[in-house]
């Protein structure tokens, strides 16, 4: 194993450790709405989502585990399942032709429209009914171990909230509007701080289309290298 195999892998394995180990608390977390904290778990917790499918997307471009595919990919079929029960190989190929036909008719993820118009578009992309399916029987059965309010604080409202975490900061505003430049993207002004914290320096977009096998947490270094803003 090559030393950035490892640390891929290592950072892969630690958001999903961190995903679960935040959502065991909250789920176990007696609700209070008049306590502040609730609220600021309910980000925390909608940001730790982001970052599961975050490195489902770096399983795409084989970067979590580069020295064995089969690892790589596994680990990103376990991202994508806890995040909503998506199928990796799936949203692997619709992913690849993001990159290949971007901000055009035959990329997904592009949409003439307007934001809500535009995310409309792009949530039924992806989300298929055997998924609400599937995710109305797992909040049933979750029901008999933990309190319906605690599930739906922690569990239903982030991943909803890290759908549109994933959108304006992943898609609508790199690729909204006009460019002038070969990957139809733009980038966010350079703040590492902010990047992490509004989409895993996923704002650093251009970048992410010039060097796709860059692995999210080096995008910080590509933009430092850049010219683009």
């Amino acid at each position: 194993m090559n030393k950035k195999s490892y640390k891929g892998l290592l950072i892969a394995l630690l958001v999903i450790a961190l995903w679960f180990c935040s959502l065991s608390f909250f789920l176990n977390f007696e609700v209070n709405f008049s306590n502040p904290l609730i609220y600021v778990f309910i980000l925390i917790q909608a940001h730790l989502y982001t970052g599961l499918f975050i490195t489902a997307h770096d399983a795409m471009h084989g970067t979590v585990y580069s020295a064995n595919r089969g690892l790589n990919n596994a680990i990103g079929q376990l991202c994508t399942a806890l995040y909503a029960a998506f199928p990796f190989k799936a949203l692997n190929a619709k992913h690849h032709l993001h990159h290949s036909h971007v901000h055009s008719h035959d990329d997904p993820d592009y949409h003439h429209g307007n934001f809500f118009q535009w995310y409309f578009h792009f949530i039924t992309q992806y989300i298929t009914w055997w998924q609400i399916v599937f995710m109305a029987i797992a909040f049933n059965v979750l029901k008999l171990w933990f309190d319906e309010v605690n599930l739906i604080l922690f569990w239903v409202i982030p991943s909803l909230l890290s759908t549109l975490q994933l959108f304006y900061f992943g898609t609508y505003l790199p690729h909204k509007g006009e460019h002038d430049n070969k990957h139809q993207s733009r980038s966010q002004t350079r703040n590492h701080f902010l990047a992490f914290i509004s989409c895993y320096f996923f704002g650093y977009h251009y970048e992410h289309h010039d060097s796709p096998g860059t692995p999210w947490w080096q995008l910080w270094i590509l933009k430092d290298k850049a010219n683009h803003i």
